[in-house]
């Protein structure tokens, strides 16, 4: 399965060759007309996606799937969702304390590929303030053991493991192929 995962500038997506694409996954943080705008420049099958500390509390388009809090499969997988970033100021949207997450996210069923604004706590963290990690997304990776993590917020392209799950940070714009 083919995905291009785009997050968190705008400016970065849409600058990958044309390519047969399953899957166009949003990580948040992106306008919903550059989710639109990548949709018909790959013209995957399906778009996920979630919404970032930086976007506001609008339904999106038709033609996404919004995956915050829920359950979807795609060619055989199972997909869910996360959106924001942990409260790390009084006013916004899509801002959750740790414990809003872990009430989320205790009883969350098993997926194979978990789509995220903000990190695992610990893992692509860039400060201790606004880019700081959940503590119930490691436990969820612990619990469940997906295959996949992927997460924008923190504004890196990185792969780390962590444990059985493979840990993807995405800025701007990236392919990955899932077997």
């Amino acid at each position: 399965m083919m995905l291009i995962l785009i997050a968190d500038d705008d400016m970065q997506v849409g600058l990958l060759e044309e390519t047969p694409t399953d899957l166009l996954v949003s990580l948040g943080d992106l306008w919903d007309g550059t989710i639109e705008k990548a949709m018909l420049r790959y013209s995957p099958e399906k778009v996920f996606a979630v919404r970032g500390n930086h976007d506001s509390n609008a339904p999106f388009a038709p033609f996404v799937t919004p995956l915050h809090g829920v359950v979807a499969e795609h060619g055989g997988l199972r997909f869910g969702g996360f959106g924001g970033c942990w409260r790390y100021k009084p006013r916004g949207h899509h801002l959750y304390d740790q414990e809003e997450v872990s009430a989320v996210l205790d009883a969350f069923p098993a997926v194979d590929v978990f789509i995220a604004h903000n990190s695992p706590r610990g893992i692509h963290e860039r400060d201790d303030e606004v880019h700081q990690g959940f503590d119930a997304f490691l436990r969820y990776i612990e619990r469940v053991k997906p295959a996949y993590f992927i997460h924008g917020h923190q504004h890196v392209n990185a792969f780390t493991r962590c444990g059985d799950t493979t840990v993807i940070g995405v800025f701007g714009e990236r392919l990955l192929e899932i077997p």
